[in-house]
């Protein structure tokens, strides 16, 4: 059914886009109610507007905690048209009815965002905007309710296009609308008074973007979520959803790192990545690394992309490269190739909590933050300078793999890996044949595993292959074993307390 607007109540915090739509009102001879800032934004058109003041009889009070919320303002946005009852009380009560409702709410997370301050942050929560989208949104059969200032337009062209009136389907859109708006800000607040869900999980983030298929193309796929606060995409065609997967494994690793470093991932695990004095040399090692597996791979580098590291790079067919910044010479090159997923990064992603959905609920976990809770020397020798600083970076490559995981480093260049392996020794020996593969020399090379060695078995394969020193968070009922054949062998052995299992 079709319903004719006769009047609406404006009260917003951003005015952006509401001129043209307060001036349509007005043309179709809509009365404007509305408050404060709102209010005055409209007299500044020169528009006739009413203040709800005259209506409710009562000023705005408590520094403005209380100017809307009032049985005039309701009963106009509740009452039910159809039902003479409630058409009898307005009459009684001098209650006008109120067929459009544009309210948005303060910028609660905004303020999160800018200040710790708890005053500020608890004045911006919200209490007469939500309660009326809701009061709207819930008696859409006959009104409009507006709560996202991106829906001004569609509001403007449909009042344009049939003259003030609007669908019970567009209403009802309209309503859905505004009750994802107000679900998000209240979950926004609860998640700020309980960092850690206590009772419920409750986790809405904005924005949604259609992906063309999810992990399959099969399967259909939407991203939540705001991208532009983490990089700007420079050239390239949509990222998928299996990009954006392995574009978060790349932006992990690579906040890992302080020195110039090149990663390559290929479905989320690290296939090769090394550390160098220029970011050249860093990718020329880390393509070393494994070369097979960099192809379709995404890159990530935490240096300036330069004319002649992206020479080299566009000799190889990769998927997405990740950095912070380009020289006009290397965009040049990197975009000939017109599907390349080119992207600048702002910032890295913040440690929070990470989310998986299985048995009909929700897992919920602080995300795997740090590589050791201590750094225990218990081989048969104290590890070099040299031994440490590959170890160091074996163990936070390590933590970048799928369990079971082992890493192989040398000159702090990922030289094997084994990932995802139902057993830790095969993990080692998928390692160890990586490294053979691509003729690098395991004497010397330093070895990381992401959980304990459950046997001593580990420790003499590596050490039979060439390796010299271990990383590993221990805690097996037999990790004396290990130990001792360290100690027998002069092996270099590091305990860290901490396991990084990645599933």
């Amino acid at each position: 059914m079709q319903k004719r607007i006769k009047s609406a109540l404006i009260s917003v915090f951003y005015k952006d886009g509401l001129e043209e739509l307060v001036h349509t009102l007005h043309a179709l001879g809509i009365t404007i109610y509305s408050t404060g800032g709102t209010q005055a934004f409209i007299e500044k058109l020169e528009l006739p507007v009413i203040p709800v003041e005259n209506l409710t009889s009562y000023p705005s009070i408590l520094g403005g905690r209380v100017k809307t919320l009032h049985p005039v303002v309701f009963g106009g946005i509740l009452g039910k048209r159809s039902d003479d009852v409630h058409l009898k009380e307005m009459k009684d009560y001098n209650i006008p009815e109120i067929d459009l409702v544009i309210v948005d709410l303060y910028p609660f997370e905004e303020t999160v965002a800018s200040t710790s301050d708890e005053k500020a942050i608890i004045e911006k929560i919200d209490i007469g905007g939500p309660s009326m989208i809701r009061a709207a949104a819930k008696n859409h059969a006959d009104l409009v309710v507006i709560a996202d200032k991106a829906d001004y337009n569609k509001l403007d062209d449909i009042l344009k296009a049939q003259q003030g009136e609007t669908t019970l389907e567009q209403r009802r859109a309209f309503a859905a609308k505004a009750f994802e708006v107000v679900t998000q800000y209240d979950a926004a607040i609860s998640n700020w008074f309980n960092p850690q869900p206590q009772h419920y999980f409750q986790v809405s983030v904005p924005q949604s973007n259609h992906l063309r298929y999810g992990e399959n193309p099969h399967q259909s796929a939407v991203y939540f979520g705001k991208l532009n606060d983490l990089f700007s995409q420079l050239n390239g065609k949509e990222l998928s959803y299996n990009n954006l997967v392995d574009v978060d494994a790349a932006f992990n690793l690579i906040r890992e790192f302080t020195e110039v470093t090149f990663g390559v991932i290929k479905h989320t695990n690290v296939c090769g990545i090394a550390s160098r004095p220029t970011v050249k040399d860093a990718w020329d090692a880390a393509l070393a690394g494994d070369p097979e597996s960099a192809f379709g791979g995404v890159l990530v580098c935490n240096g300036t992309i330069d004319a002649e590291t992206a020479n080299a790079i566009n000799e190889i067919f990769f998927e997405v490269l990740l950095a912070p910044m380009y020289t006009d010479e290397a965009l040049a090159i990197l975009k000939s190739k017109k599907n390349r997923i080119l992207l600048s990064m702002h910032s890295h992603t913040k440690a929070g909590n990470t989310y998986k959905n299985l048995l009909n609920g929700v897992l919920v976990q602080h995300s795997d933050e740090g590589n050791f809770a201590e750094w225990q020397e218990v081989g048969g020798r104290e590890t070099t300078i040299t031994e440490r600083e590959n170890l160091a970076f074996a163990n936070m490559v390590c933590k970048h793999l799928k369990s079971n995981a082992i890493a192989l480093v040398k000159d702090k260049q990922l030289i094997g890996k084994g990932a995802g392996q139902t057993s830790r020794i095969d993990a080692l020996r998928h390692a160890i044949e990586k490294a053979n593969q691509f003729n690098f020399d395991l004497h010397g090379a330093v070895l990381a595993s992401d959980a304990f060695f459950p046997f001593d078995d580990c420790v003499k394969i590596a050490h039979e292959a060439g390796v010299t020193s271990f990383i590993q968070p221990g805690g097996s009922i037999r990790d004396k074993d290990s130990i001792a054949y360290c100690n027998t062998h002069g092996l270099a052995m590091v305990m860290t307390g901490m396991r990084h299992f990645r599933h």
